[in-house]
């Protein structure tokens, strides 16, 4: 009998493996780095959790309960051999399960993540794909120009300083809009465009260099000479080969957004995991925020392998260069 296998299935095992590979070495690295880094910052976190006034016998009993005056690799080991098995530990300051505390926070993040990578998206793509077609063989040198310098300062802004500007404009000044919290859809608006507005002018720039690119393709000028529709010609022909640019950045994007929420909540005192880090690092609690940052690496992660994987899928070459 003559085994039978698809000439593609090995390559695409060993990509697979090696993706995966690298996604737990790297979750690993983060995990080591940030304990070793959180135990080295000078303080007593159970000091901090009970308050300066607190007797030293019960803070010595706590850090005892805590494991903390045990060696910094029994600590270490104990940890991982923890968050192996599912158990984050719990949280110093509230003593809440740190899986409870991340599972009321983390909706929050993944809402205005998501919601502002929409934004991006529903940006740039028109934007970049309407100014390539307008200033396509060097027309309109005035609205290249705007364009160019728009979307370079709006780039460079950082996403926290736009929304201080969004708040002092829109709340404090023209009070049409909350200033902080997750009340109602309108809380919503100001922290996405804050997190949205500097990725999505990245975007629309290499939008419009892809898209002047595939406009130039054989392919498209024969489409152009068979006198077909420009909008069939600009949707159907050159489209695609521009969208594999903006899927590899922003699904890079997609995880800076997801890493920018931390400032941003602060700013708008959102509710999520973002505030919920930065409190907990001026706590000293060490099992939350060690938690967060894993939650995040994670996330971002993830958001890179999607990436690898969609792109592997519109150009199953690249697997086997690669391999």
């Amino acid at each position: 009998m003559v085994s039978r296998s698809r000439p593609g299935g090995r390559p695409w095992l060993r990509f697979a493996l090696r993706r995966g590979g690298r996604l737990l070495v790297s979750l690993w690295v983060l995990f080591t780095a940030s304990f070793l880094i959180l135990h080295l910052i000078p303080g007593d976190p159970v000091r901090a959790a009970l308050g300066p006034t607190a007797p030293a016998a019960l803070v010595a009993a706590r850090r005892a309960s805590l494991g903390l005056d045990d060696p910094l690799w029994q600590q270490y080991l104990d940890h991982l051999r923890g968050v192996l098995t599912g158990d984050l530990g719990s949280s110093l300051g509230s003593s809440l399960p740190v899986s409870q505390i991340i599972g009321q926070r983390l909706p929050a993040t993944l809402e205005l993540a998501l919601l502002s990578f929409v934004v991006v998206i529903a940006i740039a793509v028109p934007v970049g794909v309407g100014m390539a077609v307008l200033t396509r063989g060097g027309r309109r040198r005035r609205a290249e120009l705007a364009f160019s310098s728009g979307s370079t300062v709006l780039g460079a802004v950082p996403d926290f300083l736009l929304g201080v500007a969004f708040v002092y404009v829109f709340s404090v000044t023209l009070g049409w809009l909350p200033v902080a919290g997750r009340t109602g859809p309108s809380s919503y608006l100001l922290p996405v465009l804050a997190l949205a507005l500097g990725p999505a002018a990245a975007l629309a720039r290499i939008m419009r260099v892809e898209m002047l690119t595939a406009l130039r393709a054989d392919h498209v000028r024969t489409a152009r000479a068979k006198r077909l529709p420009a909008a069939r010609v600009y949707l159907r022909h050159a489209l695609p080969h521009a969208l594999t640019a903006a899927i590899t950045l922003g699904g890079l994007l997609l995880g800076a957004l997801v890493a920018g929420t931390v400032l941003v909540e602060n700013v708008f005192s959102w509710p999520g995991l973002g505030s919920t880090i930065v409190s907990s690092i001026l706590e000293k609690d060490y099992p939350v925020v060690q938690a967060v940052v894993l939650v995040y690496g994670a996330g971002v992660l993830l958001v890179n392998l999607g990436v690898d994987v969609v792109l592997s899928l519109l150009d199953p070459r690249s697997v086997i260069r690669e391999n």
